[in-house]
């Protein structure tokens, strides 16, 4: 397999990069997102990658960290998500953004994604959400373990009070992200017209 490739950049496209090593070029497929970051051609770089077999081909899948790399071969284990789709979403959403789409369960974000409708957009969040749970806070480096435990707590607060986990969810979406639990219970609360 192989793991990844620094070499020079040889050509640039739409959807994938040529990258030279040792007078070879190898043609990466890559996010819209990824190949705006890589630079130019001429430049050296270091691209991850994810090799392919489908039937008659290899296809490479280039990422420029390993966040994406990871959520990329999460996004392909499920059911009628093939690499297109992936790269679509890695195109679409920074990986921090898509995973807690997943994680509360916001099947209208991930429909925003091109390819992907509400069916497979509810796939998506039902098999992924499990494996982001204990993850969450890992895929999600700009939130701390202090902020974390703010939005659990006030998540636990709202549960208390009746609101249902899909209000709750809904009632802290956007909520500053290191709000403490009594800023982030006035902001849901508010949402929620109490």
């Amino acid at each position: 397999m192989i793991s990844f490739l620094r070499g020079t950049i040889a050509a640039l496209f739409v959807d994938s990069v040529v990258i030279e090593v040792g007078g070879i070029g190898y043609r990466v497929s890559m996010s819209g997102k990824s190949l705006s970051r890589l630079g130019h051609v001429g430049e050296e770089v270091k691209v991850l990658t994810r090799l392919q077999v489908r039937d008659d081909v290899l296809v490479l899948y280039g990422f420029l960290n390993h966040d994406e790399e990871k959520l990329f071969a999460k996004l392909t284990s499920v059911s009628s998500v093939g690499p297109k789709v992936a790269l679509s979403a890695l195109s679409t959403y920074e990986p921090e953004a898509l995973v807690s789409a997943i994680v509360s369960q916001d099947v209208g974000a991930i429909q925003q994604i091109p390819g992907v409708g509400k069916k497979m957009a509810s796939r998506i969040a039902l098999e992924l959400k499990e494996s982001f749970g204990s993850e969450a806070q890992i895929a999600l480096p700009g939130i701390s373990a202090q902020a974390a435990n703010a939005r659990k707590g006030a998540a636990e607060a709202l549960l208390s009070m009746g609101f249902t986990s899909e209000e709750t969810d809904l009632a802290l979406k956007g909520a500053p992200e290191e709000a403490n639990e009594t800023i982030l219970l006035q902001y849901a609360l508010k949402r929620l017209g109490k």
